[in-house]
């Protein structure tokens, strides 16, 4: 590999803060937010030009329901409750799910951030960091002013791939099936009552987007137009750079297939537009770090309770296989696949595990705050889909209403490592726990 070597020269520090977050999803957000209402003064870095993530630029406009499985009782609070009582164009269907619109989204984190006197750095991409002993001293950004630097006492990594975990050489690993990504994008024109898949797969002349599925929903506020997931983007990694160039391209050329199908095969006299494309692609998953603690499927699917809990969740396990198809698995032991030929399987896990039914079956699981600290790095945490979790687990917990509970915790944990002066590997999660519960962000249960 050629290389140059770049000339050393003085860098401006930017600003300087408590607690830095680096990434502008709704999980950042959140982090920076908790962590600023116990009173850090907290600057936020986001690579794009708007706050929101998944949720926003990524268009997946839903986040899942706040109670358990009986939909009788709240398990979830906090700022995801929060921001969906502050958004005008709210809907809800018959499981709790919250519909919203994705624009909206956006300006109302911009409103929270401003509240709260949180500093936040758009179009600002994280560039490096130095070390201080164990520690980070410094991250490098580089936006309209140049490269600058940002000196914080302690570091939140909500990039999603885990940008700063990687620089500090914390270990990684990818899961045997990499969850596949999917560019989402708005559609003008009604798709009611419309197998878009087979038009697809009948029709279509493109073999990428054949014996592949999809979904959709609805954008409250917006007539006719509807966000689709109708594919998948397979065979990219989306950590590299590269790649993720090509997954993005590749999926703004779905959409546009998509409409030219629908146009000559959709309801006649629909005018069928792309009404908006994602300005970054929905990337289910890419690397894992280790942490402390590792989620595991069965684990979850059993209802375990921790005592340290930060994160309650219903949320099925839910894998996208890398080769097309997908599996589903559930409390009450039922599970189901959908292989890429389109044939189905399916039975019951807990009778095959020999699960009797004296182990009642849960309505929520949990994980402890041990999932997101690492062994070696005193003044970071990360928060995301970079989690600690096998890949049934991961299947789960990957949703935003749960990587939404993850940085509050994060922010709460950076909070008090700072308030105790005390390495986030000497937090009592138990405290934390505590205070997110004393916060109204709690997850009751």
């Amino acid at each position: 590999m050629d290389f140059i070597i770049e000339p050393s020269k003085k860098i401006p520090v930017y600003a300087a803060a408590d607690i830095c977050v680096v990434g502008g999803s709704a999980t950042g957000v959140f982090a920076a937010v908790r962590a600023a209402r116990l009173g850090a003064k907290v600057i936020l870095i986001e690579k794009t030009n708007a706050l929101g993530g998944v949720a926003g630029n990524g268009l997946v406009n839903v986040w899942h329901s706040l109670s358990d499985t009986s939909g009788r009782r709240q398990i979830i609070a906090g700022l995801s409750a929060e921001v969906m009582e502050r958004l005008e164009s709210v809907d809800r269907d018959k499981n709790g799910s919250f519909f919203f619109n994705p624009n909206e989204m956006k300006t109302e984190l911009d409103a929270l951030l401003a509240e709260h006197n949180i500093e936040c750095c758009l179009h600002t991409c994280y560039a490096g960091l130095t070390r201080d002993g164990s520690g980070i001293g410094h991250i490098f950004i580089e936006n309209k002013d140049g490269r600058s630097a940002v000196k914080a006492d302690f570091y939140i990594d909500a990039t999603g791939d885990g940008d700063l975990a990687r620089d500090l050489g914390i270990e990684s690993y990818q899961n045997e099936n990499i969850q596949p990504p999917s560019a989402c994008f708005l559609l003008q024109g009604s798709a009611a009552g419309i197998d878009i898949t087979g038009i697809i797969d009948r029709y279509s002349d493109d073999p990428a987007l054949k014996n592949d599925w999809g979904w959709s929903c609805r954008v409250p506020g917006l007539d006719n137009i509807t966000m689709r997931a109708d594919t998948h983007i397979f065979g990219l990694m989306c950590s590299r750079a590269r790649e993720l160039t090509e997954a993005e391209i590749r999926g703004r050329r779905h959409a546009r297939e998509i409409v030219r199908l629908l146009r000559k095969y959709g309801h006649e006299g629909e005018n069928y537009r792309i009404a908006a494309l994602c300005s970054h692609i929905g990337i289910r998953e890419t690397l894992h770090y280790r942490t402390r603690f590792q989620a595991d499927e069965l684990s979850l699917l059993l209802g375990k309770r921790y005592e340290d809990a930060v994160l309650n969740g219903t949320y099925s396990v839910d894998i996208h296989h890398a080769d097309r198809g997908i599996t589903f698995r559930h409390f009450d032991g039922t599970y189901n696949t959908v292989n890429a030929d389109g044939t189905r399987t399916g039975g019951n896990w807990r009778e095959e595990m020999g699960i009797g039914a004296d182990l009642p079956v849960p309505t929520y699981y949990q994980v402890p705050f041990s999932l997101l600290v690492n062994e070696s790095v005193p003044n970071f945490i990360a928060a995301g889909r970079m989690i600690n979790a096998d890949t049934g687990a991961f299947g789960a917990l990957r949703v935003m209403i749960n990587l939404n509970q993850l940085g509050e915790a994060a922010g709460v944990g950076a909070y008090t490592a700072l308030q105790h002066n005390i390495p986030i590997q000497a937090v009592d999660g138990a405290e934390v726990a505590e205070t997110l519960r004393a916060g109204g962000s709690a997850n009751r249960g």
